[in-house]
């Protein structure tokens, strides 16, 4: 990958929230300069106790769009089954024209069955069905968005010469597409990504990009065209260790009572830029970082300022 400069991206969890919270959450971010701000895609609370509150992603992100400046918007990532995928090309090319030409179509297969079930959304019955509709899903919306007429006649979907009007701002309105299995996931990344998102150790990324690059020589696709993110774990920034540790124990109970997550970018700055070493070293350069409520200042304002500097020269 090449060398570029560090970008960040928050994600501000919709869950265990209220509305002017999460805006100024997301405006906050914006304003320090995080390249990429996003929200899940969920209908019942993922962390901790599904019996909470949480927003709706898209009509979160088009309320964002239009108080923000500068920051790519989306969802990490759009569950494929919630909607037809003609209809998410249509709502992801709105919110371009909202956000100014700044959005970004984040998807996946879904995986939260007790949200389906609860909403009557069709889960499928297995992983491996939830990917063959989003294969099939993938052409009509990368079609849509890229200015054709795509038809669809498979079992899952149907469509006839599907006209996007207007079309994105974007010339090229960029797909990204979250998980890492490797024989399905990674492939319809080099088939049909502009992105993918990454997570866990900076073992199994090193791995999961190697299979990613496999299937882009495979397919025929120069994986150079394709940004890697990472997501970067739930970032809690102050001057010592143990009061970083602390801080994220009253979040995490904030949020349904959630078993606070091992090995984050927790403590001090020089902590947390040492925990992102790794991935820099292994050439990711968009670092995409949980912010759950109460949404963190200090936190989100230390990452960027004072952070950010330490993985700049790191990467250089």
């Amino acid at each position: 990958m090449p060398a570029t400069p560090i970008r960040l991206g928050a994600n501000c969890w919709n869950q265990y929230t209220d509305w002017p919270a999460f805006l100024d959450a997301q405006r906050r971010a914006d304003s320090l300069g995080f390249d990429s701000i996003w929200t899940w895609d969920h209908l019942y609370p993922i962390i901790g106790s599904h019996e909470g509150p949480i927003l709706e992603g898209y009509l979160a992100m088009a309320a964002v769009a239009q108080v923000t400046q500068r920051a790519t918007v989306g969802l990490m990532v759009g569950a494929n089954t919630f909607r037809n995928p003609a209809l998410t090309a249509k709502m992801v090319t709105t919110l371009d024209h909202i956000s100014g030409g700044r959005a970004v179509l984040g998807i996946g297969g879904a995986w939260f069955e007790t949200e389906h079930e609860a909403y009557g959304i069709e889960f499928g019955e297995s992983p491996g069905e939830r990917l063959r509709w989003l294969g099939d899903a993938l052409p009509i919306m990368r079609g849509m968005l890229h200015g054709e007429e795509p038809s669809a006649e498979g079992p899952r979907y149907r469509a006839k010469a599907l006209r996007n009007d207007p079309p994105p701002l974007q010339k090229h309105l960029p797909i990204l597409i979250g998980g890492s299995g490797p024989k399905v996931t990674l492939r319809l990344v080099a088939q049909y990504g502009d992105a993918c998102n990454l997570g866990g150790s900076a073992d199994s990324v090193r791995d999961k990009d190697a299979i990613l690059r496999q299937h882009c020589e495979e397919v025929g696709r120069d994986e150079r065209e394709i940004e890697r993110t990472v997501g970067a774990g739930t970032v809690v920034i102050r001057d010592s260790r143990a009061e970083a540790e602390r801080v994220q124990r009253a979040i995490f109970e904030r949020n349904g009572r959630a078993e606070v997550w091992k090995d984050q970018p927790v403590g001090t700055p020089e902590d947390v830029a040492e925990h992102f070493g790794p991935y820099i070293e292994l050439g990711f350069r968009h670092l995409i970082c949980g912010f759950p409520s109460p949404y963190d200042e200090e936190s989100m304002t230390r990452l960027a300022n004072e952070v950010r500097p330490m993985l700049d020269r790191d990467a250089a």
